[in-house]
């Protein structure tokens, strides 16, 4: 099967793939040629590959989505990197570093636009 990885800007991967596993949003998959078609998110993590002359390859990806239509399996993702997984496990930390980071930046701005509703609503309930 062909496993291609998207970039924003460029075709990262394309390669011919015995092998395709990694964590998607349901959990681990593992794809093969003949396996029916699939679709998943895909979280900051390790998505690794048997390359048709058999050795395993690892890309840390940041969150993306994975496609399987047929022979053909897609990967489009922000941020991608090839290595080997000692290279690649500091990296993956950060990228789930960042995204704890940005999951808090998130809930704090949710929080203040609450208050600032209920506020409002307590207001709006004095002056009627």
């Amino acid at each position: 099967m062909r496993l291609t990885v998207f970039l924003p800007t460029e075709r990262f991967l394309d390669e011919e793939a015995l092998k395709v596993t990694g964590e998607g949003a349901n959990g681990s998959f593992c794809l093969l040629p003949r396996h029916i078609d699939y679709v998943t998110a895909l979280g900051p993590g390790i998505l690794s590959y048997e390359a048709a002359d058999g050795a395993e390859k690892f890309l840390a990806v940041n969150r993306g989505i994975l496609v399987k239509q047929g022979e053909m399996v897609s990967v489009a993702t922000r941020f991608a990197l090839a290595g080997t997984l000692g290279e690649l496990s500091p990296e993956v930390r950060k990228m789930i570093f960042q995204v704890d980071e940005r999951e808090k930046l998130a809930r704090t701005a949710a929080a203040g636009m609450e208050a600032n509703f209920v506020r409002g609503m307590l207001e709006f309930g004095k002056s009627g």
